[in-house]
């Protein structure tokens, strides 16, 4: 019984978010269509380009994000836990969350 609910339930899911597909990809075409009309082919490649170079630039922002995440906040505050470990009586388990708050500190104050 509780089957045969769960599976009309993701049907249902399932059928309103096909509907959220069919109303974006509308409005995706009808952006297609207006761009065509008003500046014809050249316009639409050019729309492409624009939408590929920002998404690069995002990409390329996120990566960065990541790559300054792990090289200030996570690969020292490992470290600094395993050396608490060894040289103070405390578990590594208890000193990570003191070496990331204080990691952290250090990557808000270096921008």
């Amino acid at each position: 019984m509780n089957d045969l609910r769960l599976i009309g339930q993701l049907q249902q899911y399932a059928d309103q978010a096909q509907q959220k597909a069919n109303e974006y990809s509308g409005v995706f075409g009808a952006a297609r269509q207006y761009i065509l009309e008003h500046f014809g082919a050249n316009g639409l490649v050019a729309a492409y380009i624009v939408i590929a170079v920002i998404i690069l630039v995002v990409i390329a922002k996120l990566t960065r994000i990541t790559f300054s995440t792990l090289k200030y906040l996570v690969i020292p505050s490992v470290g600094l836990a395993f050396l608490a470990s060894l040289l103070l009586p405390l578990s590594f388990a208890a000193a990570l969350p003191v070496t990331v708050t204080l990691c952290s500190l250090f990557l808000l104050f270096k921008g």
